[in-house]
């Protein structure tokens, strides 16, 4: 059974911080352990942090599927209500919501953000060495977890701090402002809750990927099928309504596939089209297919002789994670810009007016919102969401798809060594289960050999498709952005696995110990 692989993407983006730590100080990152001081310091914390309990029995799996469902249902719930006194609306940080589960001016503005991050710091600093974490012993584990859990509630205090200071939300009064603090406090809490919840055996799966899903899935229903608000004098939101729409009113079809344009500017309104629609589809299509593509080598068991099995080097190796990383890189300096950019942008000091160039511009929207970047990094790594905007400023566009494809496949090679994937790697695994390739001597130079022939071309290629079609996808409007659809196949593959996992371990007793359940 294949791990969950946004679980596995938090848990080993330690090994790549660790390897630059490595580079930089040395062998062992050049600090001093903390010895087990430091998980022993959350002790007497961890009697005070919300904990839901883990199952002390076998769960069922319809029971599983009822707790999987009140948890996606909260979620969702959160995700529709709105912060008091924040106007939502405006331009979304589009890669940043995909891969957070966020959703702008709601209790979900930060999403799974200060889960994900809080964990990929203990987990830095317990990877780098600099704290003894025994992972075989319960009781580093319990403190481990509880460790995670403060650093979590913390940093989604740190993010709501920021989200206040740094005018993005613009509360109406001080008094406003705490209760927005309290708000996000208590929903980074809740859905902290409810990620644990499912994570220890009461429902399927994994949180993150689940509201990840939910959260795409949502995204992708109100684009098609969204009856309201009215959007001028193009009626309705969804693409599918207003489709519909046009044909009864026997209207040209043109804006509903292609953009519907603002009567004074002429500009296309970033709506969902039926262009996107479509291509939402294709995409869908491709990625399965793409998901299917995959090189067989023969293998054999060195002491059973009737043995012969395949060993798979799919076409995207390295599954969707480049394009995971390459996104957040690009949220990440979304933010920041967008943060100096609303504080230090009167600042009267060339060297920070500098850097707030080269990082980032904004327009402030005339009907208010979140500002659109119009220069430097920020521009370059926002993808064009429709082809009026790819055609009105065709180097945008070439600039980010090549800067997008570049990171895909830098990081498709940077994650083939740190996860493990390389062909030696590989190749000792296959040595030490006793598994040979026929025609070839059961020792791992060989069978490296064989491996490197494939698996470098395979993973460059993978990182290059996959960062195509993210571009391409976005360019077409595609509803839930490239990523987001790349995401959700890969989620909606493993679920459907864990799925007819659960269902045979309820049907047939007896195979539940051959599957580890």
């Amino acid at each position: 059974m294949r791990e969950d692989s946004l679980a596995v993407l938090f848990r080993r983006m330690t090994k790549l911080n660790y390897l630059l730590i490595e580079t930089l100080c040395g062998k062992g990152g050049g600090f001093p352990k903390m010895a087990g001081r430091f998980l022993q310091a959350f002790k007497p914390v961890s009697r005070f942090l919300p904990e839901v309990a883990p199952a002390g029995r076998r769960v069922g799996f319809n029971e599983k599927l009822l707790w999987t469902g009140i948890a996606l249902v909260i979620y969702l719930v959160m995700c529709e209500v709105p912060l008091y006194g924040v106007a939502r609306g405006g331009q979304e940080i589009t890669y940043l919501r995909v891969i957070f589960a966020s959703n702008q001016g709601t209790l979900m503005e930060f999403g799974i953000g200060p889960i994900v991050t809080a964990g990929l710091i203990l987990q830095l600093i317990a990877g780098a060495g600099m704290v003894e974490f025994d992972q075989s012993n319960p009781e580093d584990r319990s403190l481990f977890t509880s460790a995670s859990k403060f650093f979590s509630i913390v940093m989604t205090g740190f993010q709501a701090s920021t989200y206040l200071i740094s005018g993005v939300s613009r509360p109406e009064s001080t008094l406003a402002a705490v209760i927005v603090f309290l708000e996000l406090l208590a929903a980074g809490v809740i859905l902290l809750l409810l990620d644990e919840l499912i994570q220890k055996g009461w429902g399927i799966g994994s949180g993150i990927s689940l509201f990840i899903l939910a959260g795409v899935a949502q995204r992708i229903m109100w684009d098609s099928l969204s009856v309201g608000p009215p959007m001028g004098d193009w009626k309705y939101y969804g693409a599918l309504v207003m489709f519909i729409q046009t044909l009864l009113a026997r209207e040209p079809l043109g804006p509903a596939f292609f953009g519907r344009r603002n009567p004074q500017t002429g500009e296309v309104y970033s709506y969902p089209t039926m262009l996107g629609f479509v291509t939402t589809v294709i995409v869908f299509i491709v990625v399965i297919y793409i998901q299917g593509v995959r090189v067989e080598l023969p293998i054999a068991h060195s002491q059973f002789r009737g043995f012969r099995g395949k060993y798979p080097i799919n076409l995207l190796y390295v599954s969707n994670l480049p394009v995971i990383f390459a996104s957040a890189l690009f949220a990440n300096i979304y933010f920041v810009s967008q943060i100096l950019w609303a504080n230090l942008r009167n600042s009267t000091n060339d060297l920070v007016r500098f850097i707030i160039e080269i990082l980032g511009t904004y327009d402030v929207p005339p009907e208010g919102g979140t500002p659109i970047p119009k220069g430097g990094l920020a521009y370059y790594v926002t993808s064009p969401r429709n082809l009026s905007q790819v055609l009105g400023d065709p180097v945008h566009a070439l600039v980010f798809a090549s800067i997008l494809i570049a990171f895909c496949v830098i990081f498709s090679l940077t994650w083939l060594e740190v996860g493990g994937l390389d062909p030696g790697t590989v190749a000792k695994q296959l040595v030490d289960s006793g598994m040979l390739i026929p025609g070839f001597r059961r020792s791992q130079q060989p069978i490296e050999l064989v491996l490197k022939r494939y698996i470098p071309i395979v993973t460059v290629l993978g990182g290059f498709i996959v960062g195509l079609v993210t571009a391409l996808s976005d360019f077409f409007g595609v509803f839930a952005t490239g990523t987001g659809v790349i995401l959700s196949v890969g989620i909606i593959y493993q679920y459907y696995q864990q799925l007819m996992r659960e269902r045979i371990s309820e049907m047939y007793p007896a195979v539940r110990r051959l599957l580890g359940g």
